[in-house]
């Protein structure tokens, strides 16, 4: 499996900024941890390595004989009981979504995963930018949480924003609009320009002064009538002519560049805005609205904040701050995770115990259903359970100790009953903790479609009777020399 690593971030994240993975059945894995990225936002390295220790265990049983029908019947059969164990283990549901301190305990563990140590503070920024923009209607859009990285200071020291913040100053002299009517505007702030070029003679002083002051009438007509329809505050998305700020200043405008236009449709979209392609007035219904627009500073980075209070279309932004761009990207990840965490418990409140509780309780219930089928697909069943011993083994690893020690203790507690004890990470020798009471819960519906991709994604690649190669197809590439032959001549 050929993987070049343009960055070092999360497994998934680096598949998704573009690894390049050669192998097929490594793409088929990489293509399941994608749709688990899209469906849940989370989960996406549970899928990776379960469905890895479910292609690791089909050998062994192909090994001793088994057909490859044989296996993947024997695959799907598990999966479907691991659905049906599933509701079972749901150990508590989140309560009330518009409580800031039950939302930030539920999202601790998604974050604690990639951020361990900032866990608390994180979750509590995220569940606060969440908890602010979350609509009567319960339709949670993850776009509307923005995350905005200024670097200096440190993790604590960042902050939620109701609206939308920019790396920006404004360009004119007006740096506060309360009550804003917002003219957007995609070319740039400028006078036209003759596409011909045209050559004229001036003779005398009076011939220039009128020449210019031509430019300067119809740059002054054009700002006043875009004052005129009530706007105070324009958005363009080019460069801004000196002449025009000057007008714009006149009439006191306020005036801010954004230079990406991936932002421009984002502001649009929050203010209720049109980008128009010319300087000409807005109609009342192409301009937007926003409760206040201001310049401030955070740290010593100029920033211009939209404060926008409207419900179900209000925007929440995260400010992080942090010592390198290393680890506020990383920092990013794990509020995306929260986020999408988030938007999980709006579609189903139910929770499962994490630490590897869930999946010992899965593999002591799917050995046991195996125990009581009569056909060969019994010893799949078996691997299947005991390809969720993956995520304990690999938790207890990362921990530093020794993995089948605890597992070994994991199955008898949950032999006792226990369901909801899993791996205690804190503890320096193998030791076990009750999941519920420390806290740590993973949503139902990541788990849920984890398992179901994950098991998808194995049974294709076992689908595939011939032997996958990690050749690409093909014959010889061509010789990668000058594009143009004749261009040798020219030497």
């Amino acid at each position: 499996m050929a993987i070049h690593v343009p960055k070092a971030p999360g497994f998934a994240q680096m598949l998704k900024e573009g690894a390049k993975v050669q192998h097929p059945a490594a793409k088929m894995i990489v293509m399941a941890s994608h749709m688990q990225e899209q469906e849940v936002g989370d989960g996406t390295n549970f899928v990776l390595v379960f469905a890895g220790a479910l292609l690791e265990l089909a050998e062994e049983l192909l090994r001793i004989g088994l057909s490859v029908s044989e296996v993947i019947q024997g695959y799907e059969i598990a999966c479907r009981k691991a659905h049906e164990i599933l509701p079972d283990l749901v150990c508590c549901s989140a309560k009330n979504l518009r409580d800031v301190e039950e939302v930030s305990s539920l999202l601790r563990t998604s974050i604690m995963s990639k951020q361990y140590g900032n866990e608390v503070f994180l979750a509590k920024l995220i569940a606060q930018a969440c908890v602010s923009i979350f609509p009567e209607s319960g339709n949670f859009n993850v776009d509307n949480i923005r995350v905005c990285k200024i670097l200096g200071s440190g993790i604590y020291s960042s902050s939620v924003f109701h609206g939308m913040v920019f790396k920006k100053e404004t360009e004119g002299d007006v740096t506060s609009v309360i009550g804003a009517k917002i003219a957007v505007y995609s070319c740039p702030f400028d006078g036209m320009i003759t596409e011909t070029k045209g050559t004229v003679l001036i003779k005398t002083a009076e011939e220039l002064m009128n020449f210019s002051k031509g430019e300067e009438n119809l740059m002054d007509a054009q700002v006043k009538a875009i004052a005129s329809t009530g706007a105070n505050v324009i958005v363009t998305g080019g460069r801004v002519a000196d002449m025009a700020l000057h007008y714009a200043n006149k009439y006191n405008i306020m005036l801010v560049r954004l230079n990406s236009k991936w932002d421009l449709r984002r502001l649009c979209k929050t203010v209720g805005a049109t980008a128009l392609p010319r300087l000409t007035a807005p109609v009342p219904e192409e301009m937007g609205h926003c409760d206040s627009v201001y310049l401030s500073e955070v740290g010593d980075t100029q920033v211009v904040i939209f404060k926008h209070e409207k419900e179900d279309g209000a925007i929440s932004t995260i400010v992080l701050r942090g010592s390198t761009d290393n680890l506020m990207d990383d920092i990013e990840r794990a509020i995306d995770d929260g986020v999408n965490t988030f938007k999980l418990l709006t579609r189903d409140k139910r929770l499962v115990p994490g630490g590897g509780a869930t999946e010992i309780e899965l593999a002591k219930r799917i050995t046991s259903y195996g125990e009581t089928c009569p056909g060969l697909e019994q010893y799949a069943i078996k691997k299947f359970a005991e390809a969720f011993e993956a995520i304990p083994r690999a938790l207890a690893e990362n921990s530093g100790v020794k993995a089948n020690e605890v597992i070994s203790k994991l199955y008898a507690v949950h032999q006792e009953g226990n369901k909801n004890v899993g791996l205690d990470i804190e503890a320096e020798v193998p030791a076990v903790k009750d999941m519920l009471e420390a806290g740590i819960l993973d949503t139902y519906l990541g788990k849920y479609w984890a398992i179901k991709l994950a098991t998808n994604a194995a049974v294709t690649v076992l689908r595939v009777d011939q032997i996958i190669m990690a050749k690409p197809a093909g014959g010889p590439k061509p010789p990668s020399g000058k594009k143009d032959w004749d261009d040798d001549q020219n030497d």
